[in-house]
């Protein structure tokens, strides 16, 4: 890990750069899969799949029996801790679901705000060297609180074609029988266009490597919409002389065992905290299953001493981190004070495991700095907002020779007309009373 101490804000924006590849460097592979998916394809998406995946997969649709059968293969014990997340995660996004919004605006002019589900939505869950069951949690929950008509659910198959066990169970359970052995930009390309047996949807969820966030990315030229363009995992903690270095330095190498191109940061306004974070780092790292995967991600990873909070704090929104950790004692100064995070762990015992498996909220979140513009997926990522509006005749009355003064100016005569016509019979029908 690289570590810095006091560095000048100019230097920031080289400290904090991500370890990715510009998208120069990947689009013009997605770009070729995409075309050949959009015009052969399965047989696409079966070219990819034995490429990358190095299997060939004779029937890409999970079966009824295979989604029974994993049910029996995992442990109670996971089962148990499954159900558990699951109904944190329900009580969570059931409390985002929002009432309608009226108001007359104007007498005379009502207006509402309603929402509706998207009908068809497709969730990407990556495979690979950890299948990423808890992200079904995140994304088939709210689906059906939102009420989505269909869901699909695209995965990478293992070597010998199946899927992992735990994937299929935790579909299963929240309600998602569309499983389609598909992985990488092949499943993306399928879900923006369909295919002979993989459904085209509105809008794409889930994280995945740097090529799936660029096909999501691309998948927005042809109509389909993305929850965010999500990519590799990252972790920021901040922390004082309080805080508890063991505790930082597992945080820091969870997020770094997702993968050699995740980023974990630590800032501190504590010398002496960063010194044993590292040597906490180095003891932990050792016992890992997935070291060799974790010691990579470390390597593009810092430690930065700033000593002042302000600074600390400014340096953190100027980063967005996708999770953010708060280990001081001032607690409230960070809270109220983060603008660009995807979510936020608040205290030694938060870690953001938590968040990832079973506290309740939702663990797909804006990477690469887009928690400035991005928030992690909600039970709204799910929905659309329609707006409705009834105008009554005293309504058009009231409203109806400033719709005018402005079609006017804005050079508009039909737009003019449309209110005109109205407000002419309007007095017409009053004159006519009068006589």
């Amino acid at each position: 890990m690289k570590t810095y101490k006091n560095p000048p804000q100019s230097d920031w924006g080289t400290i904090i750069q991500r370890p990715t590849q510009t998208i120069e460097d990947i689009e013009a592979t997605v770009t070729d899969i995409f075309k050949e998916v959009q015009t052969k394809g399965d047989i696409a998406i079966a070219k990819y799949t034995s490429i990358f995946d190095g299997v060939k997969v004779p029937e890409i649709c999970v079966s009824e029996k295979e989604i029974k059968t994993a049910g029996k293969i995992i442990s109670e014990e996971l089962r148990t801790a499954i159900q558990m997340a699951k109904s944190n995660i329900e009580i969570f996004h059931r409390a985002q679901k929002t009432d309608t919004i009226s108001v007359e605006t104007t007498e005379g002019v009502s207006c509402w705000q309603e929402k509706r589900p998207i009908q068809k939505v497709g969730l990407y869950i990556p495979g690979g060297t950890a299948p990423l069951f808890s992200t079904i949690l995140m994304l088939a929950i709210p689906a059906k609180i939102a009420g989505c008509e269909e869901i699909i659910l695209c995965t990478p198959p293992a070597k010998d074609g199946t899927i992992h066990p735990a994937i299929l169970y935790t579909a299963s359970i929240c309600g998602v029988n569309k499983i389609y052995k598909v992985g990488g930009i092949q499943a993306i390309a399928g879900m923006t266009f369909g295919t002979e047996t993989l459904p085209k949807v509105y809008k794409i969820f889930g994280p995945g490597n740097q090529f799936v966030t660029v096909a999501k990315q691309l998948a927005t030229k042809h109509g389909v919409a993305i929850d965010m363009p999500a990519g590799p995992s990252e972790l920021l903690v901040v922390a004082d002389a309080t805080a508890e270095p063991a505790f930082i330095a597992s945080d820091l190498l969870s997020q770094a065992e997702h993968g050699t191109d995740s980023q974990v940061v630590l800032v501190s306004t504590s010398q002496e905290i960063i010194a044993s974070v590292k040597q906490e780092i180095t003891m932990q790292l050792r016992t890992l299953s997935r070291k060799h995967i974790a010691q990579k991600a470390i390597e593009n990873s810092t430690l930065i001493y700033i000593e002042h909070d302000q600074l600390a704090l400014d340096l953190i929104n100027e980063y967005a981190p996708e999770h953010f950790i708060i280990c001081v004692e001032n607690e409230e100064f960070y809270t109220r004070g983060i603008i660009n995070a995807g979510s936020v762990f608040i205290g030694n015992y938060t870690p953001e495991s938590a968040g990832d498996y079973a506290s309740g909220t939702n663990h797909t979140l804006p990477t690469n700095g887009y928690a400035k513009q991005y928030s992690g997926v909600g039970l709204d990522s799910f929905m659309k907002r329609m707006t409705f509006q009834k105008i009554s005749e005293k309504g058009i009355l009231n409203i109806g020779p400033a719709i005018e003064a402005m079609a006017m100016a804005e050079g508009l005569d039909a737009h003019k007309n449309a209110v005109t016509l109205r407000l002419e019979k309007l007095t017409a029908s009053t004159t006519n009373k009068n006589t």
